[in-house]
């Protein structure tokens, strides 16, 4: 069977580092408060002038040094963004060009915090179909310029940061021990717009808005719909929890990761948590966590991976990924 490996992994978070004392400054809040209802200790910030672009063209230039690979071995690009540069080009064929790639092809993909899976699937189906040998599959948002940095209830979660990683086809058993994505399963319900949007937007306001959310309502949505999403991985391949090495959930907030965690009965240790140095940071949340515990060593060859998301839509997915 064709599989889809991942040969490496990369990331880039900017330079300037928010605490939480420094939010209290700006914002009715303090540390205690953000710590007790998210995680969240720190958050990173992209300087004045710094794109999304660049945050995912440095995430790439490392997965692409770890797999060995040079601008012309990439075939797709495809980046995962709810932040673009701009609202068109799209902001893949800026990476691209900034890596000095000129073949293949190139696109973005919108599902906001979900937007890595959907584009990891993404990419897994064009090599699988035989299109695309090689792809570079990024997550990549400055969301801190679409918060109302005077709410209090969006403006501590969120940052910018960026991850990527290199997918590659090869020739595997067709069994669960197989390298590379074993399973995918992406979900989507609009009927939640409300929840969680931004109150902005090309056809609608001419503005590019604020990011808007009901944090409680999303909280039991998060919880119920990625233990769901999880549990079809495992039934999709016959697997049970105890046979996943590591859980590399969405870092969105760290009483959702555990009470995920609760709901599969996971070991709090094969839980990979970024959330309290990173922040939410969307879509790159999910290659951010991957590439620290790959560069750390906690992730090794032939460890058995759950990734999971879910976002504003509502869009939901998982992948389980053997190392």
């Amino acid at each position: 069977m064709r599989r889809s490996i991942i040969t490496g992994t990369g990331s880039y978070l900017p330079k300037r580092i928010m605490t939480n004392d420094e939010l209290a400054d700006i914002v009715d809040t303090s540390d205690e408060w953000i710590q007790a209802r998210s995680g969240i200790k720190q958050r990173h910030i992209a300087a004045d002038g710094e794109l999304t672009s660049d945050l995912g063209t440095q995430a790439a230039l490392k997965a692409m040094e770890a797999a060995g690979l040079g601008p012309d071995d990439i075939d797709l690009v495809l980046v995962a963004t709810a932040t673009p540069d701009e609202t068109f080009p799209a902001t893949a064929t800026t990476i691209q060009h900034k890596l000095g790639i000129t073949g293949g092809f190139a696109f973005d993909v919108q599902a906001v915090c979900t937007g890595f899976i959907y584009a990891l699937a993404t990419a897994d189906n064009f090599i699988k179909a035989g299109q695309v040998n090689r792809a570079l599959v990024i997550g990549a948002e400055t969301f801190s310029r679409i918060l109302d940095w005077e709410d209090r209830t969006t403006c501590v979660l969120f940052a910018d940061g960026a991850g990527a990683l290199v997918l590659e086809a090869s020739e595997e058993e067709g069994t669960n021990q197989d390298r590379g994505i074993l399973t995918s399963h992406l979900h989507a319900d609009g009927r939640h717009h409300d929840l969680l949007y931004v109150d902005g937007g090309p056809s609608s306001s001419q503005t590019t808005g604020y990011l808007r959310m009901e944090g409680r309502e999303v909280f039991k949505h998060a919880v119920t719909n990625l233990a769901n999403v999880v549990g079809e991985a495992l039934d999709a391949t016959g697997l049970n929890a105890d046979d996943i090495d590591w859980l590399i959930p969405h870092q969105a907030n760290k009483r959702i990761i555990d009470g995920t965690g609760r709901k599969l009965k996971m070991d709090p240790a094969k839980v990979v948590v970024t959330v309290d140095k990173h922040g939410n940071t969307s879509a790159a949340s999910v290659p951010l966590a991957l590439d620290e515990a790959v560069r750390d060593g906690r992730v090794t060859k032939g460890d058995l991976l759950l990734l999971e998301a879910m976002g504003g839509g509502f869009t939901w997915g998982s992948a389980l990924v053997r190392f």
